[in-house]
């Protein structure tokens, strides 16, 4: 039939991934870093896309397209809805590594900004246990000589699509909301931000279908204390914070809660 449905000029998108969070029938998607409309019957054609393209990409048009199916919509919701439950832990079924496990960190011993340091050079003797050059193994990765660094993850699984809704560890906790590049790009990721949160980690531009969805059950049936939301200042990050700030509305829950950018050199914005 004809009909009027939206149209995403993919020279325009710059993939950020808002339209996706925004469209709650999962009829945009993002393919190769662009937004795109995956499929016609899951569109309403009511736009609700369109107010957040942040550069004007997504427009209506009308043309031939499949009836807009209410019943596809609602069972694909109600798919990722149970695709979303609770991973099985039992010893025969469930994959071992989304099992949910919990960390004890030992307290560790006074601020690190008050540690005495030596400001001398260092010896330009290698490491005894350093490798010599063109040997390979382990040894360059033993630690010996450089500053201690300690994990600060206090849960496993950290991923957003694995986390379950009801883990023990979201109880009064402060939740930590990331985008996976944040640590890789600020150093004192896990001192800064990890230390003394339930830190839980998403990309909206690599990772399929939304956020919102699971992230208002987490904030909505558990007792959070905090939430804080790490991103990159790359435009498909805000996919991301959309989709967190989304939640935390739609959860009726009221906390306290940030949003910190970090730059692509690593620097806090």
């Amino acid at each position: 039939m004809t009909r009027q449905i939206i149209k995403i000029d993919e020279d325009t998108c710059n993939g950020c991934g808002l339209c996706v969070s925004a469209c709650h029938e999962g009829a945009i998607g993002l393919e190769n870093g662009k937004a795109k409309l995956l499929r016609d019957d899951y569109c309403d054609g009511l736009g609700n896309c369109l107010p957040v393209c942040p550069t004007g990409a997504i427009t209506f048009e009308t043309r031939e397209a499949a009836v807009y199916d209410e019943e596809a919509v609602k069972k694909r919701t109600e798919a990722n809805k149970a695709a979303q439950t609770e991973p099985s832990h039992s010893a025969s079924g469930g994959c071992p590594g989304s099992r949910t496990r919990t960390f004890q960190r030992p307290a560790t011993g006074g601020c690190p900004g008050s540690t005495a340091r030596s400001l001398a050079p260092a010896s330009p003797s290698p490491s005894p246990a350093s490798p010599s050059p063109g040997e390979s193994g382990s040894a360059g990765f033993s630690g010996v000589g450089r500053e201690e660094a300690n994990s600060e993850l206090q849960q496993w699984p950290v991923q957003i699509k694995l986390v379950p809704v009801h883990a023990p560890y979201f109880a009064g906790a402060n939740l930590l909301v990331a985008a996976d590049c944040t640590a890789f790009a600020y150093a004192g990721f896990h001192r800064d931000f990890i230390k003394n949160r339930i830190a839980i980690i998403g990309c909206p531009k690599l990772d399929e279908g939304d956020y919102t969805e699971k992230l208002t059950a987490i904030l909505a049936e558990n007792d959070i204390k905090s939430l804080t939301i790490v991103r990159m200042e790359v435009p498909c990050c805000g996919g991301l914070a959309n989709a967190a700030t989304e939640a935390l509305k739609a959860s009726g829950k009221f906390i306290p809660w940030q949003i910190v950018t970090i730059s692509v050199d690593g620097t806090i914005l």
